[in-house]
């Protein structure tokens, strides 16, 4: 489904082409939550059907857009990890 929006950062109008029904964005409109509504879809996707901002203002606005964005655990990467255990069984001594 072929969604017009207009961003309100630029004032431009966006079209973006989003794999979702006409009962899903009328399920929206009607008060479901977006995730709800359209659970395929990209968090890029919800935010431009929502506001019309697209990914790369998004980007250009906040920094990385929200799908780029890597939630900190606090568990070491699995390069940390790699890079420890090289470190604590190495033959170099």
């Amino acid at each position: 489904m072929k969604i017009t929006k207009t961003s309100p950062f630029s004032g431009l109008t966006n079209v973006m082409d989003i794999n979702i029904t006409q009962e899903q964005y009328l399920a929206w409109l009607d008060g479901t939550l977006i995730q709800n509504a359209m659970p395929n879809i990209s968090a890029d996707e919800r935010e431009f059907i929502m506001t019309g901002i697209t990914p790369s203002e998004w980007e250009e606005n906040f920094g990385a857009s929200e799908e780029e964005e890597e939630e900190d655990d606090g568990q070491p990467s699995w390069e940390q990890e790699w890079e420890d255990f090289g470190e604590v069984y190495s033959d170099e001594y």
